[in-house]
């Protein structure tokens, strides 16, 4: 449940309702950034929980308590109604605001081949640079990246272009390297329910791209989320980065539903990855103009100089030439539905 405070009700009335809400055995979570206080209800206790709504109601500075049926709270739109906005280094994300590109190659590979790539997308209109600098590989055999080399290359590269960088965290251990070097902590979808590294990235108070498991609900993605926003960080993107059907015309199948449907019961913004999605660049354009068209607040695509001779995802990547017609076709579409890029 959530209980929310009267227009003007004070710290002391605040602090009152704090107190009552730990001494029957929840946790309360304040929201911030709000114009009145909403205090949300955590956790499982054997009461009849319309009766303590009518006791948490009748306390001083409370105006309404209203009862949150989703299993996700912290997510819900009942919790927090206005969208939220996510700030990378000053590249804000969601609320209505122009749509974020997100670009780069799937694995950092050599400084020649980031500093080329990132100049490239950045001059066609990408807001965000994104590299690997540890990649989850089906194959124990595969690159599985250049580790902390590949961070300070990202760095590197931040330094050269002005970009913030987005990389993917794999250990609840290697959360604090990341963070020291990235500006946007990645959780890639083979790790959507690790739940000890959601909540050392939630500890970290980085903000979260959090892409959506390749055979998880939308309800399942949200729970996930929920462990970020439990540990006070509330800077998560959710990713739709296409799930596993009976479909092989491509690698994944886009869950295009999800975008809307992700916008209707959340607050926290929503971005698509049609390059893991499809897995071939010729249909990561007309799939990103689709998530645009369908409200996202950011596109995810891979971009490689040398797209034959990547280390991964070669066949996904776009070469810049192909990525810089793409941000022009994106910023008409964003155009006709009243954004922009």
């Amino acid at each position: 449940m959530v209980i929310v405070m009267k227009m003007g009700a004070s710290e002391e009335q605040v602090a009152a309702v704090v107190a009552d809400v730990e001494s029957a055995g929840f946790r309360p979570f304040i929201n911030p950034g709000v114009e009145r206080k909403v205090i949300a209800v955590l956790g499982e206790v054997d009461v009849d929980k319309a009766q303590l709504a009518d006791h948490f109601s009748e306390l001083s500075g409370v105006e309404r308590v209203q009862l949150i049926s989703e299993p996700f709270k912290l997510s819900s739109r009942s919790y927090h109604p206005q969208d939220r906005v996510v700030n990378v280094k000053g590249v804000q994300i969601g609320a209505g605001l122009p749509v974020v590109i997100m670009a780069g190659p799937c694995s950092v590979e050599s400084r020649s081949q980031l500093l080329e790539t990132a100049h490239a997308v950045k001059e066609a209109g990408a807001r965000l640079l994104r590299g690997g600098a540890f990649k989850p590989r089906t194959s124990p055999h595969s690159f599985q990246g250049l580790g902390e080399d590949g961070l300070e290359l990202l760095a590197e590269a931040r330094e050269a272009t002005g970009l913030p960088v987005v990389t993917e965290v794999l250990d609840s251990h290697d959360v604090p390297l990341v963070a020291r070097y990235a500006d946007m902590l990645q959780i890639g979808a083979r790790n959507m329910q690790n739940f000890i590294l959601l909540k050392w990235a939630g500890e970290s108070g980085h903000p979260v791209l959090l892409k959506r498991g390749m055979g998880s609900k939308v309800k399942e993605l949200l729970m996930a989320a929920e462990y970020i926003l439990a540990e006070g960080n509330s800077q998560v993107v959710l990713c739709e980065r296409g799930i596993t059907t009976f479909e092989d015309s491509t690698r994944n199948t886009t869950d295009i539903n999800a975008v809307p449907v992700l916008k209707h019961a959340s607050h926290l913004p929503v971005v698509v990855d049609p390059s893991h999605a499809t897995g071939s660049w010729r249909y990561v354009p007309a799939v990103a103009r689709a998530g645009v068209a369908a409200g996202a607040d950011g596109v995810l695509i891979e971009v490689h100089n040398n797209p034959a001779q990547a280390k991964s995802d070669g066949p996904q990547s776009l070469k810049p030439e192909k990525f810089r017609a793409l941000v022009e076709e994106l910023r008409r579409v964003a155009q006709a539905i009243g954004r922009d890029v």
